[in-house]
């Protein structure tokens, strides 16, 4: 046991100025991964657009540089320079004080996504260094930083001026900091890129140019979507068969804007996107529930004045109505309250009362104009509710033959605890290291599911086979929430019996596969286990390091061992672990399962834009596009050879 330590005054740290954020990133950014990386690029973009709804700003210019450096201009009113009250430039209490900028002030932004005012800051606590300069009243001032901290003197409190300008805006770059992201610090060209593409879709008199120089090239995009989020739903189905036309609607309700986009495509997936301020919101939140509720509600009642359902018949279910659905809800909201400063849930109750209101009466007004649409829409929805009702042998209700029922919970080494909040499942492949790792756990909280092999491609199967799939069914019983909406088992997060599901497979090609099979699962089926942070993969040694003095380490990859190589000195064995089988449950324990001394990956979802096709695209049955992006991509694998 460790020796205990004097918990008194002096235990109490108060960590000044940025020394918060530089000493737990994640509580800012969500992780210091390469999506942390990118989110630092967005939240400077963000304020720019932020200008933009303001009115100020029409163009922003994002530049990946040669030096591994960002570059974000905007055309807006450039950021205050004038002595603060605090005795410095305003632009450096807003580079350097959390919670400080012009988004608490009403009369500067009715709405905007940067509400907590962290976003500056943060960029700037987390980079290497970071040099503004604000075009302003004919001037060009200039500051610079490093690590968060001024490393530029001011003349008599105000930033030097460093030239002469026509024009207004700021001019941010940032270098990120290897010591922060130590993954990577190498930007995603094709994230940052979708990121921006979606918010010019949002905002359809923003121009955004990209480029991106790193490596000698010069590669350029221009984003700039006039037809807004119509343009933006026809991108989303662009290979897909359309049922009808994208419908349009907008309107205000309590200070509220809300515009919102559907279309209906022969599927049998729903794509809702939510989006407020042009922040995504992964998690969804109240403006899409609202909208939901709403349209569910109008469209039975047409159904009912149309005849298709009779008074004997139960309403269409939500997933009926939005069964073939891609919809785009977009609002604007002048206080807006978000869960993380990630901001992937909604949490305004008054926006699900707007965008309902909304929904409810411009709806309404579309479909007395457009009977065909509306026909075709209810199609959608009668089709979905027979597939889901009908007794045909090929459209059963799969949960009426015995072949189809949940009732399997196959190996399944059950926890003591009975508390999700504690409880975590590990999914194992392989009777040899399922055997392990039941010898490993902690019972008290941790259980194990052995599955054999790969599971089926639920991208290619139909329902009945995915649902007759016996390592399927027995994932379904063993957490308990349910699976999809309608076959008599429908998904509900609040019964989920682990607060952690985590991917268990060896460190390989076929380790890689089954993982993949697994997500692609989760995501088509079950999209809140991810959504809502609660799928990992675990993330065991590659190399175990037995050096002839000094203590045995464990190393992960490739590059952890060429790190080790490095700082070693002496000789040492190196012992390659080629499946979770070969370790002994002592090994298995430290490396994979101890919560003190693991390695996980958390599963998230970064663009709700792309997510869906990217799926479709690697794990459907189209060859050619996912040849076309395997060979686009080359460069970005990681080979095991």
């Amino acid at each position: 046991m460790a020796p205990k330590k004097a918990y008194d005054a002096d235990s109490i740290t108060v960590l000044e100025g940025l020394e918060a954020v530089r000493k737990r990133p994640g509580m800012y950014i969500g992780s210091t991964s390469r999506k942390g990386l990118n989110h630092l690029v967005y939240e400077i973009v963000d304020n720019s657009v932020d200008e933009h709804l303001a009115g100020y700003c029409t163009t922003i210019h994002v530049t990946l540089n040669d030096d591994g450096s960002a570059t974000v201009s905007d055309d807006g009113r450039g950021i205050p320079v004038g002595m603060h009250k605090q005795g410095v430039s305003a632009e450096r209490v807003v580079f350097t004080t959390l919670h400080a900028g012009g988004k608490f002030d009403e009369g500067a932004y009715r709405t905007s996504g940067g509400l907590h005012g962290v976003g500056s800051s943060v960029v700037n606590a987390l980079s290497s260094w970071m040099d503004v300069q604000v075009r302003l009243d004919g001037r060009i001032y200039h500051d610079r930083y490093k690590k968060g901290k001024p490393d530029l003197e001011l003349e008599n409190g105000l930033l030097p001026v460093i030239g002469k300008t026509k024009e207004t805006g700021t001019c941010i770059s940032f270098l990120p900091d290897g010591d922060i992201f130590t993954q990577t610090t190498r930007f995603s060209s094709t994230d940052i890129q979708n990121r921006l593409h979606e918010t010019a879709y949002l905002n359809p008199e923003l121009t955004i140019v990209f480029r991106d120089l790193r490596e000698g090239r010069d590669y350029e995009a221009v984003f700039h979507e006039p037809d807004g989020i119509l343009g933006f739903i026809k991108d989303l189905n662009k290979n897909k068969e359309a049922v009808c036309e994208p419908i349009y609607i907008k309107g205000e309700s309590d200070q509220i804007q809300v515009e919102i986009a559907v279309q209906y495509v022969n599927e049998f997936h729903e794509n809702v996107l939510g989006f407020c301020n042009n922040i995504f919101n992964a998690v969804g939140g109240t403006h899409l529930t609202g909208f939901k509720t709403a349209f569910t509600s109008v469209m039975n009642n047409y159904a009912r004045e149309l005849g298709i359902l009779k008074d004997k018949d139960p309403n269409f279910t939500g997933a009926d109505i939005r069964n073939g659905m891609t919809a785009v809800i977009s609002i604007r909201h002048p206080q807006p309250s978000f869960e993380g400063q990630t901001k992937t849930k909604l949490d305004n109750q008054d926006a699900s009362k707007a965008v309902a209101k909304v929904t409810s009466d411009e709806i309404t007004l579309f479909f007395d104009k457009n009977l065909a649409t509306l026909k075709d829409v209810l199609g959608c929805a009668e089709k979905a509710a027979k597939i889901r009702k009908s007794e045909e042998k090929a459209k059963t209700n799969l949960l009426t033959k015995q072949k189809y029922s949940f009732d399997s919970n196959g190996k399944l080494a059950n926890c003591e605890s009975r508390d999700p909040k504690k409880c975590e499942i590990f999914i194992v492949e392989g009777d040899s290291a399922g055997g392990s790792a039941k010898t490993a756990r902690d019972r008290s909280f941790q259980a194990i599911l052995p599955i054999r092999g790969k599971i089926l491609n639920v991208e290619k199967a139909s329902i009945d086979k995915i649902l007759a799939n016996a390592e399927i069914k027995t994932m379904i019983n063993s957490f308990g929430c349910g699976f999809s909406e309608g076959y008599g088992f429908d998904f509900d997060i609040s019964r989920l019996r682990y607060d952690k599901i985590i991917i268990m497979a060896d460190a390989d090609v076929d380790g890689a596969h089954i993982c993949t099979l697994l997500l692609t699962l989760f995501y088509r089926f079950m999209p809140d286990l991810i959504y809502e942070g609660h799928v990992y993969i675990a993330m065991p040694p590659l190399y175990k390091a037995i050096p002839s003095k000094g203590e045995e380490e464990y190393l992960y990859d490739d590059e952890a061992l060429a790190r080790y190589r490095k700082k070693h000195q002496g000789p040492f064995t190196l012992q390659r672990y080629k499946g979770l089988g070969e370790m002994d449950p002592d090994q298995l324990w430290e490396t994979t399962l101890n919560p003190e001394t693991r390695t996980m990956r958390k599963v998230e979802i970064e663009d709700g834009r792309t997510a869906s096709d990217i799926t479709a695209l690697l794990m459907g049955s189209d060859v050619p596009p996912r040849k076309d992006f395997i060979y686009e991509h080359a460069k970005d694998a990681a080979l095991d050879v």
